[in-house]
């Protein structure tokens, strides 16, 4: 029994005994309403864990659980495990969520972009980067103009355009690109901003793939950059992962440096090897530290706020995290690269 016959055998299942659709959950085992920071701090909570995506095991039917479902289930899955492996995410660099509420994310190891689609109680996996060539590297992602979605695939040198089902529409930056890590977009004028981390620059297209202006160039002055990688783009503003400068920088619209987020050091709070970068609607700054395992919280003046984190794999920690985002209602996304998940917390406020 191939995969294809098994999926359809599955779903004929599904459709035959399960009264509801199947539904997508965050796994919160072994969190214990884990909240930050701590309530032995006496500090009032502002995150609290919302679970975690792995892949195809946060996607279960309700009724899955009962009878004579579940043993048939077990042994049409049983099949289909002898075939081939579970679709689970493997090494996960960055992410983003669209107009749809779908979580979409880059993973390296898989050379693909995961698509968790909570409306619709399904998992996808987009592979290809045009009709005759799949993603071989992609890093940076973010929504584009009109349902669009752009990928930055760092071994292809080119910043993919896709269509909202994952179709490959053309790329950006053929021949201009070095290694295309980070991504960010100005929907207000157009603009696409791409980390070419190589050429320590930051170059940036229209929306039709012109190349607008660049940004930047290696030292360490201001303004100066040294393998730039994430980007984020909050309130008028570009953030930049500085990496070997060990510092976000922040740009105005027109890419003068506004503000250095973070400096070089040893102690908690300091930078050594920066990676993702993103805002909340409140201004707050979150930085992924990578060498030590953490997600740092800076307020819009760049003082630190909270340091969540550690090296682990359990609620709380990190293995090499990579990227982070954030979506319309404050949840903030981490891909916790070598655990192989996205991390989820809710942002409660800082009021």
């Amino acid at each position: 029994m191939t995969r294809a016959i098994v999926a359809l055998a599955v779903a004929a299942l599904v459709a035959g005994c399960a009264s509801e659709p199947i539904q997508m959950r965050f796994d919160a085992s072994g969190s214990d309403g884990r909240v930050w920071p701590a309530p032995q701090t006496q500090e009032v909570p502002r995150y609290r864990y919302i679970g975690q995506l792995t892949g195809e095991g946060n996607f279960k039917a309700p009724q899955a659980e009962s009878g004579n479902f579940k043993r048939a289930l077990q042994w049409l899955v049983g099949l289909a495990e002898r075939e081939s492996d579970p679709l689970v995410l493997q090494r996960p660099q960055s992410g983003t969520v669209d107009s749809r509420g779908r979580v979409l994310v880059t993973d390296v190891s898989r050379a693909a972009v995961f698509v968790f689609d909570e409306a619709g109680g399904r998992l996808d996996l987009w592979e290809r980067a045009s009709s005759g060539q799949r993603f071989v590297s992609p890093i940076g992602i973010v929504n584009g103009r009109g349902g669009e979605v752009l990928v930055a695939d760092a071994e292809l040198r080119v910043v993919v355009r896709l269509d909202a089902d994952g179709k490959p529409l053309g790329e950006i930056g053929a021949g201009l690109l070095k290694r295309p890590t980070g991504l960010a977009r100005d929907a207000k004028q157009g603009r696409i901003f791409v980390a070419d981390t190589h050429d320590h620059d930051i170059k940036v297209f229209d929306d039709e793939g012109r190349l607008l202006d660049r940004w930047g160039q290696r030292g360490e002055l201001p303004g100066d950059l040294n393998f730039p990688t994430h980007l984020a783009w909050a309130q008028d503003r570009l953030l930049v992962a500085d990496a070997v400068n060990a510092r976000v920088q922040a740009f105005d619209s027109v890419g003068q440096p506004l503000r250095q987020i973070g400096q070089r050091g040893l102690y908690i709070g300091n930078l050594v090897r920066p990676k993702g970068v993103a805002a909340d609607d409140e201004g707050n700054v979150y930085v992924v530290e990578s060498m030590h395992d953490t997600l740092l919280v800076f307020d819009a003046q760049a003082r630190l706020l909270l340091s969540i984190g550690g090296t682990g794999s359990e609620v709380g920690r990190f293995y090499l995290p990579a990227g982070v985002w954030v979506d319309g209602r404050n949840r903030v996304f981490v891909a916790d690269m070598f655990n192989g998940r996205v991390v989820v917390f809710q942002f409660l406020g800082g009021g």
